[in-house]
């Protein structure tokens, strides 16, 4: 099931915008601390570095990812999920708007 609406949370209003803006973000923060970033990734293909373990939800359009040390593209669409270890990196592949949550921890 993809995620439509997240309510009761404290939003970042500046965006963090990565790779000449190809990737933007907002950080949002749960009542129990939990910070999670909802963003979108234009079409380019990038590397993501993770500090933490991430979830990678999609939310809309999607995206082709290949994590480190892996030669397979994979497919992820609206509803699919994937996980990237911490201290890691991803390829990500875009051709259409790619609208994610990114679940931290």
């Amino acid at each position: 099931m993809t995620t439509a609406k997240i309510d009761g949370v404290s939003v970042t209003t500046q965006a963090n915008v990565y790779f000449d803006g190809k990737c933007v973000s907002h950080g949002i923060t749960y009542p129990d601390g939990t910070k999670k970033s909802v963003g979108v990734v234009l079409p380019a293909t990038l590397t993501f570095g993770t500090a933490a373990p991430e979830i990678m939800e999609c939310v809309g359009g999607s995206c082709e990812y290949k994590l480190a040390g892996s030669d397979t593209w994979v497919h992820s669409g609206p509803g699919d999920k994937f996980s990237v270890p911490g201290n890691s990196k991803f390829d990500i592949r875009v051709t259409e708007a790619y609208h994610y949550i990114c679940h931290y921890g």
